[in-house]
Formats: C-alpha cells, structure tokens, sequence
C-alpha cells in the first residue's frame, strides 16, 4: 500500500447530480443513511478495526471528505482531521449523520460480535461506492489480524478495488432528453410507528440456489421473482384485493455502470419505478407479478435510464439555475422532493452478488445491508448475496409487519427455506 502524506492536500469537489439533494432533505427520521455490513468468521478486534480504518481512509477520496456550504451549492473538501473512532454497536442503524460529532466524516463505522458495519450519509455514495470501501476495510484488517495473507497478496488493495471518483452523470448525460418520470400520487403503507427513537429491522436468511430454483419456475430474474413477492404482499396485506385509486408503486434503483462503462465509488444510479394500478378486485399473484415484471423490462435499458438521468443533469447545467443562491434552491429542491415522495410506495434495492479476492473469501461469512426510510416510504427492502446465501432485509419504523410475513410465507410455499431473525 503506497505511503501516506502526513498532511493530506486540501481539494474541493462538486456534489454529483444525485447527491446535490440528500443535505436539503435529511432529517432524525428520514436520515438518508444505509448500512452495509459484512460478518467474517471471528471476533472483531476493534484496535485493529481502527488501525485499518486509519490506513485506508486516506486513499479514497470519495469518503475522506467534509461537507461544505457554498453559496449556490453544497461541496466537498478534503477532511485533515483524524478517521472517525470505531465503536462498538449500541444504538439502531441509520441514524442521521452528525459531522460535529464524528471529525466532521460523513460515514461512521461500528463493530458487534463478529460484523463490521459501514454507515454512510447517501451524500458520499451509493450501495455500489459503499460496498467498495466496506471490502477494502475488511480486507485490510484482516491482512492485520492475519500477517500470512500479506505473504500471499501483499500489503496492497484488492484486485477488485476502485478509487475512481469520476462524476459518471456528467460524463455520461445526453443533451435534450425529456422528463422521464411522473409524479402521480401512490399508495402509502400507513399505521401505528414506532417509538420516536426506534427503527425495525427484519432479515432473511435464504439458500440463494432455492430462491435460483423459484425464480427460474417463474420463468423471471430473481430481481423480478423478488420484486413481484413484494408488491403482491403489499397488494393483499394493505389493499385486501380491493379497488383503489392510488396505485402501488415499487421503485428500484438501478446501479448504472454496467451499463455505462463506469467504476465510480461516487453515485450512480436511476430508479425506475413497477405501478400496479388496482382497478378491479382480486388480482391474482400471477397478474401482480406480470405487471411488475413488464414494467420493470422495459425500463431497465441504457437507452431508458440515460433518458431519466440526463434530464435531471440538464437542470443542474442550466446556467440560469445554477446562479440561484443555495437558500433559494434548496426551497425548490425541497418542493420537488415532496412531490416525488408522494408518488412511491416503497423502494426495493438489490445490491447483487458480492465478492471478494480467493485470499480473503475463507474469512468473510456474510454481507447484509439495510436501508433508512424516507417521506412516505415507511417501510423499504434490501438485497444482497454472498457464496451461496441470499440476505433480505426490511426496515421498517411501522408496528405492523403484516407485509414481511406474507413475504415470506410466500417464498416458505415456494420451497425457499428462510432463517428470519428480527430486533422488534
């Protein structure tokens, strides 16, 4: 691993597209923070922990930042101070970040028994950017806590590490696209939450070649296969099968640079969004899985998802916005955020297959993630997989968890035998 600077450079970034709106809309509740978490097969050593924070912070210049106040926008500045301390899990995932109480970082890390989680205000990066700095963590503690890997890899990033931070949005944004999003009000799953404070969390554990096999007999992804569960349970938990004039929208977040020829740690991601209309009684599982499934094939394409990217890139380039002062925008950002909250049920993410060099595979067990709720968003869905385990996470701040049960004594009929472990 190349040395260190005792004092590191001072830089300044822009915000890319996406993160321009999460500082104007984070609140206590809706922190816009998620949690990665990768277990290995050993007690956490927080002194090492610690020590492998410290030599890795300075390499990624996507997480070794402040946010700062401009005066029409927000951005970045190289943080000076100290990594944040590790501590040991005490309080529940994705709460807001605090700045002032954590060397001004925008991610905090924490360990419990044998996991290591990785919180990160939205701001710095997605799922994708988060999960690359998560690995490198693990991997450098455990060259730490086990000197014989450096005899095999070296004392060095992994292979699959990125410390690219290009803005994949402006690099890729085409002029003139239209608006490719409608901001018609949805369904929203409602009723009696949890305490102020308090944040549920729900996690499955699956055989990833059951949920292969159930997928594959649907004759659909197992992204579709998952999706189509989840809107079906909120159909019959929520709606009862009856009519309503709102209808269920499920968005899912696309990760972009497969598509784009990207390894940016920063954002970059569209959502697209699944609408069930209930405009007739009793749809079966089969219609509500065919709706979902249609609506997500023809979104999820590089001609669709530059269209959706591009014309939010086309307003932040316009010149007569960009010289509105910050105050004024974030009044407008604020607006526009409430009127896209409105027009989601919930979201579902699915991080995808993780993996890590043959060096390291033996000691990592697990990858899990989980994500903050947001306005009108009172419960959301995670997904990751790792070997051969699939990990389904809800968060919810809801008392009623009537949806995750259907969901999964549906997959239970479909022949997937779950291990399900909640905090509530």
């Amino acid at each position: 691993m190349r040395e260190q600077s005792s004092r590191r450079e001072l830089k300044w970034s822009r915000l890319d597209n996406t993160a321009n709106l999460f500082p104007v809309i984070a609140t206590e509740r809706m922190t816009n923070v998620y949690r990665l978490s990768l277990t290995l097969d050993e007690e956490i050593d927080p002194e090492l922990l610690q020590q492998a924070l410290d030599k890795i912070l300075p390499l990624f210049d996507s997480m070794n930042v402040r946010l700062r106040t401009g005066a029409f926008w927000y951005y970045f500045e190289t943080n000076r101070k100290p990594a944040p301390r590790v501590e040991r899990e005490s309080e529940y995932p994705c709460r807001k970040m605090e700045p002032q109480l954590n060397n001004q970082y925008l991610f905090r890390v924490s360990y419990y028994k044998k996991r290591i989680n990785l919180e990160v205000f939205h701001v710095l990066a997605d799922g994708m950017g988060g999960v690359t700095f998560l690995k490198e963590l693990a991997c450098q503690y455990l060259r730490l806590a086990h000197p014989e890997i450096c005899d095999e890899m070296g004392d060095h990033l992994s292979e699959l590490t990125s410390l690219n931070t290009e803005d994949s949005y402006l690099k890729n944004f085409r002029k003139g696209q239209p608006k490719g999003y409608k901001s018609e009000p949805a369904f929203h799953m409602k009723g009696e939450k949890l305490r102020d404070s308090a944040f549920g969390v729900i996690q499955g554990y699956l055989p990833l070649a059951q949920v292969k096999e159930a997928a594959h007999r649907r004759n659909v992804s197992i992204n579709e296969y998952l999706a189509g569960v989840y809107a079906y349970s909120i159909y019959r938990e929520y709606l009862h099968g009856a009519v309503s004039d709102k209808p269920v929208v499920l968005c899912v977040p696309v990760n972009l640079r497969p598509y784009f020829e990207s390894i940016t740690t920063r954002n970059f991601f569209a959502m697209v969004s699944a609408v069930l209309r209930p405009d007739q009684e009793d749809y079966t599982r089969d219609e509500v899985e065919k709706i979902i499934v249609e609506a997500l094939r023809q979104q999820i394409n590089k001609e669709h998802l530059e269209k959706l990217f591009s014309y939010n890139v086309s307003n932040q380039k316009n010149l007569m916005l960009r010289a509105v002062p910050l105050v004024l925008k974030k009044l407008v950002m604020q607006w526009v955020y409430q009127v896209s909250a409105r027009a989601t049920t919930t979201t579902m993410t699915n991080l995808g297959v993780m993996k890590a060099d043959k060096a390291y595979e033996p000691y990592i067990k697990r990858f899990a993630a989980i994500l903050s709720v947001s306005q009108g968003q009172n419960t959301k869905m995670t997904v990751c997989s790792y070997g051969d385990e699939m990990v389904v996470a809800f968060c919810t701040i809801l008392r009623d968890v009537s949806v995750q049960k259907r969901f999964f004594r549906i997959l239970a009929e479909d022949g997937i035998k779950a291990a399900v472990e909640s905090n509530l």
